[in-house]
This record gives C-alpha cells, structure tokens and sequence, in this order.
C-alpha cells in the first residue's frame, strides 16, 4: 500500500509562511469578464472586452483629463458640524473614518491645470467619501472653484458622481444646490463655457443642480442618472416605468444629454467641444 503513502518530501512550507494571491490583480465586471487589474489601468479602468467603465475617483480623472501636472485648490477645506447630528454615529466620526479610510479631506477636489495644452479647472466628486453626498464643503469648495475660472476666464468642468445630499448637514445640504446653480449662472452671464460629465452612479441633489447646468452635459456609457430611485418615481407617478429609464442612454435618446463618450476619448472629446465653443484652434485634431 505505499503508493497512499508519500514516500519523498516534497516542498514544504509552514502555514504562516504561505502567502495568498495578492488582492487587485484582476478585476470581474459586472458580465463576469475577468481582466488583468495592469491592463484595466492601461485602459482607462474600462473592461476591454465589454466596454464596463469601473467607478473611479479624481485621482484617476486627475490623472486623464490634466496633462501632467495640476494645481489642487482649497485641498484643506473640511467639514464640520454644526448640527451636532447623531444617529447611529456621530457626524464627526464619520467624517473622521471616511477621511482616514480614502485619504480625503471631503466628498469633492477642485484642480486647475492645463489640458492638451489649454487651462481647465475640474471639480470632481469622490463616491467613496460617503457615497460623494453633497454637504457644506462640497458647495463651496465648487463654488470657490467656480470663481477661480471667472476670475481667470477659464473653462470649468464638474465630475459628478454622488448619491445626493448629506442628510447630515439637513437643509445647509440643500442649500448648496442654490449656491453653486447661482455660481454656474455668474459664469454663463461671463460666456465661460462649463461642462457637466454625469458618471456613475449621479442622484439626488446632485442631479437636481450642477449636473444638469452644463452647457455641455455629458456623460460616461452605463452611467446611472436620476433624481429618486425608480421605487420613489413609480409610486409618485403610478405608472411602470420602461426598462432602463435612468441609464445615460435612455436620457440621452430622451433630450437630457448631449453625448456620451467612453473614457478613452473623454480628454480628446472634451477640448473639441471646448475649441468649438470658444472659437480657438483645434488641440484634439
């Protein structure tokens, strides 16, 4: 009966010596398509075999959209509470894990920086900082932004990716819709063009103002747009709603948006619509 039996070591290694596979090396989507994590960065973190753009944050829309380098605006701008809101937990706990969790400081960057060669200021939300709700900071720090292409005649632009308003901050949450709506409308009166790229998921308060104030509105295929969830929407208008109906597709068959483009082309798409607007030479062609 020897061959049960393992008549010559083999390799062996002690259990706490033994090492996993590390974690990020390949990423499934949602069709089940696996991709190596190397190549998904290559490809703009969008799955090459079904056109699946994974969610990112500003760092990775940073790194796309500017040239090389940029200047991060108002970087040390944070919450606070005066509310003094508690429910499960304090506010300022939450603000204090979410910002050791993702190494922000809120839910939204400001950065100008130059893009195929032309200045443009970007404001982009971060979902991973409390699903990228909309308080007190992120208002301003858009709104502070906003001035600083007023005041240098430069283009703004807004990455939206957010679940709402924080209901945290109750109606000094919403009272950012009005602040930074104002803010866009002082750059439409001054003929700085602003764009609005709606990426997934964009909600709520989100949707209820800058996102759909561009003069450009655009957004990233498969994006979910939408003010209430589609629960909230049929029991308000008590009618089934069709498969869909807030995909970016569906809203842009539908008159709500002007394009929508994959992100490998977000840059080049971007500056032509820009050069167009502004009447300069062509930096995408």
């Amino acid at each position: 009966m020897a061959w049960f039996k393992r008549t010559q070591k083999g390799i062996q290694t002690a259990t706490e010596d033994k090492k996993d596979v590390p974690k990020g090396l390949w990423y499934k989507s949602p069709t089940g398509k696996i991709v190596d994590a190397e190549q998904l960065e290559k490809n703009f973190y969008v799955s090459p075999e079904d056109g699946y753009h994974v969610r990112i944050g500003s760092k990775e829309y940073f790194e796309i959209l500017f040239d090389d380098t940029f200047k991060e605006l108002d970087k040390n701008l944070t919450s606070k509470d005066p509310l003094k809101f508690e429910d499960k937990k304090k506010y300022t706990d939450r603000l204090k894990d979410a910002q050791e969790k993702t190494n922000l400081k809120d839910a939204v960057r400001t950065a100008v920086g130059k893009s195929n060669g032309n200045d443009l200021v970007i404001a982009c939300m971060d979902f991973s900082f409390i699903g990228g709700s909309m308080g007190s900071v992120v208002g301003e720090k858009i709104a502070r932004a906003a001035d600083h292409a007023l005041k240098n005649k430069i283009p703004f632009m807004i990455i939206s990716k957010s679940g709402g308003a924080r209901m945290m901050e109750a109606a000094l949450s919403l009272m950012q819709l009005a602040k930074t709506s104002a803010k866009l409308a002082q750059l439409a009166d001054a003929g700085i063009p602003y764009i609005s790229l709606c990426t997934d998921p964009t909600t709520g308060g989100t949707t209820a103002s800058f996102a759909m104030l561009g003069d450009i509105n655009i957004a990233e295929p498969g994006a979910l747009i939408g003010f209430a969830g589609p629960r909230v929407v049929r029991d308000t208008t008590g009618k089934e709603l069709p498969e869909g109906f807030q995909t970016a597709e569906f809203l842009k068959e539908h008159g709500f948006l002007d394009f929508i483009t994959p992100r490998q082309n977000l840059k080049e798409r971007i500056n032509l619509y820009l050069d167009l607007i502004m009447n300069r030479p062509l930096s995408s062609i």
